[in-house]
């Protein structure tokens, strides 16, 4: 693939996609502990047709950002808590666990080294960063690996979602993690098992699925690719406990911040029967950061919490306050943003 330049960027209409930027970072794993790692300049891995990754899934991957910001200093957001559910990803996989300061310290390296990838300050986009780590041990037998690749690798985006914009979703018959399996870990099979539901939705006009717990299929657990919130009528902030979803970043930071806004959080069950409750509904992530709902079909009802083309007036105050911070325009009070020294 074609190394990207960039002075070819559209910063205005970057997508989200992959640009072979020039660096990225790997450490190894062998020998009972981690190697020296660095940044290196090949975008491709050669790995053994016999690979863990490839055959038993042994992979645990992550998703951040670095803001460009007025001033043209450079931001993350609360990278420690990526390198934190990283380590429990890892865990519940059985794979070797990646040191937090060694995963924050790789992150702002490769930022730095293609910090001319970073978007501008006021075009809406941002520098996409995706630690990744593989079981690499050649094996046909079922077992994990005794090695692994730890890598960040990083690609300018805009809006995964295009701003503010209202999106129909569907809840799904389909399940995206299995009870007492591995929804809390953001490894790759719950991904790929999503991707048929998913396409199914899109290809009927929908955003994306919203899923139902895989116990009882009863109450809402998350969507496809973002974490569930509501806002009742009376505006509190309303957001799924569920041990089968994703614990997000975006979704621990709203919490404290609709506390801020005196939207009184508070995570619990949410049956889906009691959907009506809701005046405004989104989803929220990194990827995603706020998107609002504008309807919700399920079993062939409508719903529409808010507007279908309009986004309600706790949900602009949440996205923001969110983005306010990462972007160093309103106050850090919590301690939440890193500075990437260039």
């Amino acid at each position: 693939m074609t190394k990207a330049v960039a002075a070819d960027m559209d910063w205005n209409n970057l997508g989200f996609k992959y640009w072979d930027l020039p660096y990225r970072y790997q450490a190894v794993y062998k020998d009972g502990k981690w190697q020296k790692g660095g940044l290196v300049e090949d975008s491709n891995l050669t790995l053994s047709e016999a690979a863990e990754d490839f055959h038993y899934g042994q992979e645990v991957f992550e998703g951040l950002k670095a803001y460009r910001c007025k001033d043209g200093s450079v931001n993350l957001f609360r990278p420690e808590m990526n390198a934190k559910r990283m380590q429990d990803s890892a865990k519940r996989m059985c794979m070797a666990t990646y040191p937090i300061e060694d995963f924050v310290a790789a992150v702002k390296e490769v930022v730095k080294a293609n910090q001319e990838f970073i978007p501008p300050y006021g075009t809406g986009g941002s520098l996409y960063i995706r630690p990744f780590m593989i079981g690499t041990e050649p094996m046909v037998g079922v077992k994990p690996s005794k090695t692994y690749v730890f890598r960040v690798f990083a690609t300018p985006v805009g809006a995964y979602i295009k701003g503010l914009t209202p999106m129909p979703y569907f809840v799904s018959e389909f399940d995206r993690a299995a009870y007492a399996g591995t929804g809390q870990a953001k490894t790759a099979g719950n991904y790929a098992g999503s991707l048929y539901p998913s396409m199914k939705a899109k290809g009927e006009g929908y955003a994306d699925c919203l899923y139902l717990d895989p116990r009882e299929h009863k109450y809402i657990d998350e969507f496809g690719g973002a974490n569930f919130y509501g806002v009742t009528k009376d505006g509190q902030f309303v957001t799924p406990k569920s041990d089968s979803i994703l614990p997000s970043v975006t979704k621990k930071s709203l919490l404290e911040i609709a506390a801020d806004l005196g939207m009184n959080p508070t995570e619990k069950q949410i049956k889906m029967s009691d959907f009506d409750q809701f005046n405004e509904a989104g989803a929220m992530g990194t990827a995603a950061v706020i998107s609002p709902v504008g309807s919700l079909t399920y079993k062939d009802q409508k719903f529409v919490p808010f507007s279908e083309t309009e986004t309600g007036p706790y949900t602009k105050k949440l996205y923001d306050e969110l983005t306010g911070i990462q972007m160093s325009e309103r106050p850090d009070k919590r301690g939440w943003v890193q500075k990437v020294e260039l």
